[in-house]
C-alpha cells in the first residue's frame, strides 16, 4: 500500500511543475508550483547545505516541486549585519554553509527526487567589501564622488552598496555571474530579491540569456517585490502576492471582511499579463522575523485556515522551512536558529495533506473561481473544463460561525476531500473557530453545450 501511495505521489508530481529527468527541468505551468523556502540557518550552524540535503525526502514528501535556497554566497564583513543579502562574491559559497560541491550535491539530491532548485539572487546591491567596489567603482551609484548605500522604499540599508544600472559593463558582469550557476551548477532558476529595484530592461536581457543558456531545460524566475503592471514582461514567471498576504492579516487579525481577500486577489491579477502567476504564502523569511504563522494568525488553527485561504484561491504555493513543524518563535535569518524538525508531527501531516490536495486536483489549484464570501467566512467554488467542482470554505474568525450554502451546494452529495468521506450537505455549514472545509461535488457541472 505504501509503495502504491508513493507511486501515485510521483505521478502527480510529474503532472505538475515538471520533472528533473532526461534533458532536465520542464516547467508545465507556474500555477502548479509548490515551493519550499530553505533558510540554511535553521538547518545547522555549519555545513548546512549538507543538512538540507539530508532532509530532502521530508521536503519532497510535503508535495514540493521547487526548492528555493536563500543566499549562500560569502557575506560582507565591512559595515556588516551578517545578512546573507550582503554579498561579497556572486560566484562562491560561504564557508558557513559549506562548499560549491555541497551545493552541487544538494541540487543533485533534489533533482533525483523530481524537485527543481532555484537560488536567491541579489542584483540590486553588493557588500562593501565586494571586489567590484575597488576594481570598478563606476559600477556603483555615487554622490559627490562617494559610493552610496541603498535607500529603497524609504528604507536605508547601510550594510550594502547601491549598484549603478546605467553602467553597461556591470550589467554584463551580473548576467555572467547568474549564468555560472545555471551552466556550471545546474540551477533551475532564481528568486530575485528587490526585483523592482532593478530596471525592467535588465531583467528582460538577463532572463532571455539565462533561458538560452539553460536549453533544453526550462528555468523558473520569481520576482520579489510589489511590482508595476508591466514588470513581468521582463520575463518573470511569478511574482510575490504581497498585497494578498497583507489582506490575510487584515481579515484574520484585524477583523476586515473576508470579501477583502476576494477583492485583493482580483486586483493583483488584474495587473498581471496572461500566464503570469502570483506566489501565495502566509509567511517567508522576512515575515517570520516578526511573527511566525501560529502567532501572527492568532493560533495554530488560524495559521492553517489562513494557509487554505492563501493557496487554493489563485496562484502558486509557498511553504517556509520551519512552518511545517509549527515553529512558534520569530526567526532572525541573520543568525542560526535551531528548529526541532520532529515537533508537531500533526502540523506536518496537515500541510502535507493540503499540499497533496493542491497537487492532486488541477481544479483546486488553477480552476475558475466563483466567490461566495461573507463577512466572516471565505468561500469560493473552483471548477474546471472537465466538470470537476470544489467548494472551499474557511472560517476566518476565532469563534464558531455559520455559512449558508449557495443553491448548487445545498442538499447534495459531496466528498470531503480532506477526510475522504462522502457527506450530504444541508442548508448551511456550521464551522468551529478557524475551521475549513473542502468539498468535491459528486455531481458534475452541466455541460455548457446543454
Amino acid at each position: 500500500m505504501k509503495r502504491l501511495l508513493l507511486l501515485v505521489q510521483a505521478m502527480i508530481m510529474a503532472l505538475c511543475v515538471g520533472a528533473i529527468e532526461g534533458d532536465g527541468f520542464r516547467l508545465a505551468n507556474a500555477q502548479d508550483v509548490v515551493m519550499y523556502q530553505v533558510n540554511p540557518r535553521v538547518f545547522a550552524p555549519h555545513n548546512s547545505l549538507r543538512a538540507v540535503a539530508a532532509r530532502a525526502d521530508s521536503i519532497k514528501a510535503l508535495g514540493v516541486n521547487v526548492v528555493w535556497v536563500m543566499p549562500i554566497y560569502p557575506i560582507g564583513e565591512v559595515k556588516s549585519k551578517n545578512s546573507p543579502y550582503s554579498i561579497r562574491d556572486y560566484k562562491a559559497v560561504a564557508p558557513e554553509f559549506g562548499t560549491i560541491d555541497d551545493f552541487k550535491h544538494l541540487v543533485k539530491v533534489c533533482h533525483e527526487r523530481g524537485m527543481a532548485v532555484i537560488l536567491d539572487w541579489v542584483a540590486n546591491h553588493t557588500a562593501w567589501d565586494s571586489p567590484w567596489i575597488t576594481e570598478h567603482p563606476e559600477w556603483y551609484v555615487q554622490k559627490n564622488g562617494e559610493i552610496v548605500c541603498v535607500n529603497f522604499d524609504n528604507q536605508v540599508w547601510e550594510d550594502v552598496a547601491d549598484l549603478n544600472y546605467d553602467n553597461h559593463y556591470m550589467r554584463l558582469a551580473m548576467i555572467d555571474a547568474m549564468k555560472y550557476w545555471v551552466t556550471e551548477v545546474g540551477l533551475d532558476g532564481f528568486r530575485c530579491d528587490v526585483a523592482d529595484g532593478v530596471p525592467t530592461d535588465f531583467w528582460h536581457d538577463a532572463i532571455a540569456e539565462l533561458r538560452a543558456a539553460a536549453r533544453p531545460r526550462d528555468i523558473l524566475m520569481l520576482a520579489e517585490g510589489k511590482v508595476k503592471a508591466n514588470f513581468t514582461t521582463g520575463g518573470f514567471d511569478m511574482d510575490y502576492g504581497w498585497n494578498y498576504k497583507d489582506a490575510l492579516v487584515s481579515v484574520f487579525v484585524k477583523g476586515a471582511s473576508a470579501q477583502k481577500l476576494i477583492d485583493t486577489d482580483r486586483e493583483e491579477y488584474a495587473s498581471l499579463p496572461e500566464g503570469k502567476v502570483k506566489l501565495r504564502f502566509t509567511t517567508n523569511h522576512d515575515q517570520s522575523t516578526h511573527a511566525t504563522p501560529v502567532k501572527e494568525f492568532i493560533n495554530a488553527r488560524g495559521a492553517m485556515a489562513a494557509y487554505v485561504s492563501a493557496i487554493f484561491i489563485h496562484g502558486g504555493a509557498l511553504i517556509y522551512g520551519s512552518q511545517e513543524v509549527g515553529y512558534p518563535n520569530p526567526i532572525n535569518f541573520f543568525h542560526y536558529v535551531p528548529v526541532n524538525w520532529m515537533a508537531n508531527p500533526q502540523t506536518y501531516r496537515e500541510y502535507q495533506k493540503l499540499i497533496g490536495l493542491y497537487n492532486q486536483y488541477p481544479a483546486l489549484r488553477k480552476g475558475n473561481m466563483t466567490p461566495f464570501a461573507t463577512a466572516d467566512v471565505l468561500a469560493f467554488e473552483k471548477s474546471d473544463a472537465d466538470g470537476n467542482r470544489f467548494l472551499v470554505v474557511a472560517n476566518v474568525r476565532n469563534k464558531a460561525g455559520r455559512f449558508t450554502l449557495p443553491a448548487a451546494w445545498a442538499h447534495v452529495a459531496c466528498t470531503n476531500v480532506y477526510t475522504d468521506k462522502i457527506t450530504k450537505t444541508g442548508e448551511a455549514l456550521r464551522l468551529k473557530p478557524f475551521e475549513y472545509v473542502i468539498l468535491k461535488s459528486l455531481t458534475p457541472a452541466p455541460s455548457p453545450r446543454g
